[in-house]
């Protein structure tokens, strides 16, 4: 009886051990510290007020685009080789700086997920000097912001799959025969012609929401900023009124940005930047995504805004934004194509 216990608990352990692999984690890996958009800066001490140092500093405190007021990319720390031990390495984003003229000829950086912890992201920036680590930063910057900020929104989209809006889902399944993950919190619901609107309930002091839409599609004239400004800004007067007549939702369109971005694989506008109440005193960010449904011949336009004034607006833009990125089409979902964001730079 004892032999078949010891079995039985053996080839428990087993499974869950491969069950932990599976999923891209250790079975005696621990779970990953600190907060969404903070690094940890592994740093010589002679080398923190270099001109290398101060220069992965500014870049890792740059502001984020789109954000009414200033706010850095994200919240760093900072130790020496010597005191990166076992109660810092869990942390969830890592850049260990490595200045070895013995092995490296070259900068260069790799990265690595999960080595310490889960989930976990590291970024290995490696120079033979001083010199060239900084030539390689400057060409380098936007790189490096990216790659712990889709580290940030994989694993929010990771906490929606886990923790699904089913109410949400389903109405977006419903009206536009997509797919997306929402956060559980946006329970109030508002329904237009080709129109759903979702936020958070209570009206306390932030307001996140979400809104999806579509246009037909008459041809490619339409992904213009011009077209895009137009047709959101009529939209939102008729769906998102204010308190009073002449009171509706726009774009204020001298602080939006727009660009051209892949979605799984096909072409899509990003536009990036502040809404605001004509005649009245409310705004705040926003950032829309707008594609072709080729199924459908029609234009959707998904979005996230915040309404959160006097606070800071970073990571509730920011965990809003990752559900843009869950989006499935029509034809998304019959390729079933994969939901997450790429680094953009070689793993180990």
């Amino acid at each position: 009886m004892r032999r078949v216990l010891n079995f039985v608990i053996l080839f428990s352990l087993v499974i869950s051990f491969v069950s932990c692999k599976q999923k891209g984690r250790g079975l005696m890996t621990p779970t990953s510290s600190a907060l969404p958009y903070e690094v940890l800066v592994v740093i010589p001490n002679d080398l923190k007020q270099t001109k290398a140092g101060l220069l992965l500093k500014e870049i890792l405190t740059s502001d984020v685009p789109g954000l009414p007021q200033s706010e850095s990319a994200f919240k760093i720390m900072e130790t020496d080789p010597a005191h990166f031990d076992g109660i810092l390495k869990p942390i969830r984003n890592i850049i260990i700086v490595d200045i070895d003229k013995t092995q490296y000829t070259k900068a260069s950086m790799t990265s690595q997920k999960d080595l310490y912890a889960y989930p976990q992201s590291v970024l290995t920036l490696k120079a033979p000097d001083s010199n060239s680590l900084v030539d390689y930063l400057e060409l380098n910057r936007v790189s490096i912001v990216q790659y712990f900020t889709n580290a940030e929104m994989n694993r929010q989209m990771a906490i929606y799959e886990k923790n699904p809006n089913n109410m949400a889902s389903g109405l977006v399944r419903e009206m536009f025969g997509s797919d997306v993950w929402l956060s559980g919190e946006l329970k109030s619901v508002k329904k237009g012609e080709n129109f759903l609107w979702l936020g958070t309930a209570g009206g306390g002091d932030v307001n996140q929401y979400y809104v999806m839409y579509s246009v037909p599609y008459v041809d490619n004239d339409s992904f213009t900023t011009e077209y895009f400004i137009h047709k959101r800004d009529s939209v939102m007067s008729i769906n998102i009124p204010g308190e009073s007549e002449g009171m509706y939702m726009m774009t204020d369109a001298d602080f939006t940005e727009f660009k051209p971005i892949s979605l799984r694989g096909q072409y899509a506008l990003e536009a990036r930047g502040l809404w605001k109440m004509k005649n009245d005193f409310m705004g705040g960010p926003f950032v829309s995504h707008m594609r072709l449904d080729t199924e459908n011949k029609r234009l959707v336009f998904t979005e996230i805004f915040v309404y959160a004034p006097e606070k800071m607006k970073r990571n509730y833009v920011r965990s809003m934004e990752a559900s843009l990125y869950t989006v499935r089409l029509p034809q998304d979902l019959k390729a079933d194509s994969q939901v997450t964001l790429n680094n953009g730079i070689d793993e180990k």
